[in-house]
């Protein structure tokens, strides 16, 4: 199930990029992966009509590629497996050296981490989850493992981890009831929330950071690398590329479409500062 999955997502992009539309470059597809923060197939129905619009537009084909869990991801960037990025495991420390470029970013405020529990849940304080089974989405989840964990053991406080795969597995578990809390990446959470209609409440947030950056492997071509972020940055402003971002946030019941703006890599310095100090042991393949 596992590789179906994975082949489900890829292989929607490259059935696509057969159709030869807008001059589309004859060059093999660059890889786009994506961190798995959902299911790979609602990852896959976001992506794809996104990786499309901007292949056919910079005349760069791009191959979508969703790992089955965060770790196994994280040991793709760390390889430098992933020609491009929509990602933020390159700020990892031991996934520096794979060298990624920010070039974008979506625009808007940054997010927080957040352990949350159920509106009706008799857990009160951070205090109360002692020695009680949480849920996170997987050990390689910046939002929603590492700052929630990091904060548990910074008050000396132990739960027994449980790991679901993806935010919103953890989030399914939560609503569940099979676990008592679940560290969470704030705006999906608040997503998920409105689309399945659970009631929640927040019992810890971190600061804000930017999450998630469009990034670049050092060994793409400029001219390719450029091409794609002139589209990206330019998506939103075009009736057509606006209509994709809307159809792909409708898919999600997002409040609002994505909007890609230029970014660098500083403005994630303060993620790069936490995994230098970081408690929580971050677990990688």
């Amino acid at each position: 199930m596992k590789r179906k999955w994975l082949v489900t997502a890829v292989l929607a992009v490259s059935l696509l990029a057969g159709f030869g539309t807008h001059g589309w470059s004859q060059s093999r597809p660059l890889s786009f992966g994506v961190i798995i923060w959902r299911s790979p197939t609602l990852t896959a129905q976001f992506w794809n009509p996104i990786l499309r619009y901007v292949s056919e537009r910079s005349g760069v084909p791009l191959q979508l590629k969703v790992a089955q869990t965060g770790t196994e991801h994280s040991a793709m960037v760390r390889r430098g497996e992933l020609d491009f990025l929509y990602s933020n495991h390159n700020f990892i420390k031991e996934n520096g050296e794979s060298g990624y470029r920010v070039f974008a970013r979506t625009r808007g405020d940054a997010e927080r981490g957040e352990i949350v529990v159920l509106q009706q849940s008799p857990i009160q304080s951070l205090s109360d989850l002692e020695g009680k089974e949480m849920v996170f989405p997987h050990a390689a989840a910046f939002l929603g493992y590492h700052l929630p964990m990091d904060a548990l053991l910074r008050k000396g406080i132990h739960v027994k981890p449980l790991f679901a795969g993806n935010q919103e597995g953890a989030m399914g578990q939560l609503k569940a009831g099979r676990v008592v809390a679940a560290g969470v990446n704030a705006e999906v959470m608040r997503a998920f929330a409105q689309r399945e209609n659970v009631a929640y409440r927040v019992l810890w947030s971190s600061e804000k950071y930017l999450s998630l950056a469009l990034s670049a492997l050092p060994s793409v071509p400029p001219e390719k690398v450029k091409a794609v972020r002139e589209v990206f940055l330019q998506m939103a402003e075009d009736p057509e590329g606006a209509k994709v971002l809307e159809s792909s946030a409708a898919v999600l019941k997002q409040a609002s479409p994505l909007r890609f703006i230029a970014a660098k890599d500083a403005e994630f310095e303060n993620m790069r500062r936490f995994y230098r100090t970081a408690l929580v042991k971050v677990e990688l393949q």
